[in-house]
């Protein structure tokens, strides 16, 4: 399964605006930090296959600075992809070296996802797509990093 790393605005605006949050174009996020974070991650459920015992993986959980979940990815209009993104959580020094060392701008886009929503909601899919950000598969932490 591949892994999706976005880098343009956050597609859960619903999510944000109850959060007190807009959706926001992290610019600037190092590949670095990125990485850093999927190599301390743990996954955010039990695994069998991946984890030795449910108290191990509880215990890791509990240390981890980053959690991974695979989010079922979706289209303009809400649809299943027949993929999932990666999704990561931080938490503890995660939450210090995002804000400190791996963010160097924020920009507000909100202009942005109210004019993709006007066009998908006029049937202007083409035009919609037209001004989503590029999305690129991540290829995992870099060796070395």
């Amino acid at each position: 399964m591949p892994m999706r790393a976005r880098t343009g605005p956050a597609r859960g605006a619903g999510n944000c605006a109850r959060s007190g949050h807009g959706p926001q174009d992290r610019e600037g996020l190092g590949a670095g930090g990125f990485d850093w974070a999927v190599r301390n991650a743990c996954l955010s459920h039990y695994e069998r296959a991946v984890h030795t015992e449910q108290a191990a993986w509880k215990r890791e959980l509990k240390r981890a600075p980053a959690r991974v979940q695979w989010d079922p990815e979706r289209d303009l209009r809400l649809q299943a992809l027949p993929y999932r993104s990666l999704q990561l959580g931080l938490a503890g020094e995660a939450v210090r070296r995002y804000a400190d060392e791996w963010i160097v701008g924020i920009r507000d886009v909100t202009p942005l996802a109210h004019r993709v929503h006007a066009l998908v909601r006029d049937g202007q899919l083409d035009a919609a797509r037209g001004l989503l950000p590029v999305e690129r598969v991540y290829p995992g932490p870099a060796v070395g990093s």
